[in-house]
């Protein structure tokens, strides 16, 4: 069945109206006819199953028959993934999705290539949340990830830092809710892991185990840190440890970038049961 993307916004009634790109599509690529059923997403947690109504030259009505809602996965997970050359951080975004990321992060790293000026970074932004709502329409996933604005390590990290307001708000509730563990706080994960090519480093399985012998559950939110060509500075890896982060093993051979975002994503699902 043809997948449609539509904003929560734009999901109220029982009739839905599609416009724009999407109606470029249904009309001039899909060519619905009246009659025709679709299924609309849009993006947290809403399936609607529809018959195409009628249609003009840049729109089509759809009449809702069936809503179905998907709860979110148990585990969050956030990918913050330092932007690789070329387009290659759109495919690691498709399969990201597929993955069930719910938020990724680009990081300009030291390494990182791309050098981006606040308008670049706004457009970059809406090119790639675009690509995330064509992967959704792709494999079915109810929940649209939310992909942030590029951002350096640094600015990323500095409301974590230990004795920030921010930090300390967060802790107090933790402490409240028991939560988090303390070592993860800074980075706002119950569980945060980073690639790693130093020696000391661990299997990501071990991770788990360590958290579940704590905690007695599975983490309920999960960061994964993945470098650029050239991998993280010695600087940068510190940081990110310091925020809680754990080093991981990707094996005993050096992946490509976009292969390490998979390896990762992909040890994460099996590891949640997702």
């Amino acid at each position: 069945m043809n997948r449609f993307y539509l904003p929560p916004g734009h999901c109220a009634g029982d009739a839905l109206r599609l416009d724009g790109r999407e109606a470029h599509h249904a009309l001039h690529v899909l060519r619905l006819k009246r009659g025709e059923l679709v299924a609309v997403l849009d993006g947290v947690g809403n399936e609607f199953l529809c018959a195409v109504e009628n249609s003009s030259r840049n729109a089509v009505t759809l009449s809702v028959s069936l809503k179905n809602f998907t709860p979110p996965l148990p585990c969050s997970i956030t990918l913050l993934q330092a932007v690789p050359k070329g387009k290659i951080i759109e495919s690691i975004i498709q399969k990201a999705v597929e993955l069930g990321a719910r938020r990724i992060v680009p990081l300009l790293t030291e390494h990182v290539v791309t050098r981006l000026d606040d308008r670049d970074a706004a457009d970059k932004r809406t090119k790639w949340q675009q690509v995330a709502v064509e992967a959704i329409k792709q494999c079915g996933a109810a929940w649209l990830p939310e992909i942030e604005p590029p951002t350096t390590l640094e600015k990323f990290l500095a409301p974590h830092r230990s004795g920030g307001r921010q930090t300390a708000g967060l802790v107090r509730e933790n402490e409240k809710c028991g939560s988090l563990p303390k070592a993860a706080t800074p980075a706002h994960f119950e569980l945060a892991l980073v690639g790693s090519l130093q020696k000391e480093r661990r299997h990501p399985r071990e991770c788990f185990r360590e958290f579940q012998a704590q905690h007695k559950r599975l983490p309920q939110s999960v960061g994964v840190w993945i470098g650029p060509e050239g991998d993280f500075t010695p600087e940068e890896l510190e940081a990110i440890q310091a925020a809680g982060a754990l080093p991981i093993s990707l094996g005993r051979l050096v992946l490509r970038v976009e292969t390490a975002a998979i390896y990762c994503l992909s040890i994460l699902n099996y590891e949640l049961n997702l």
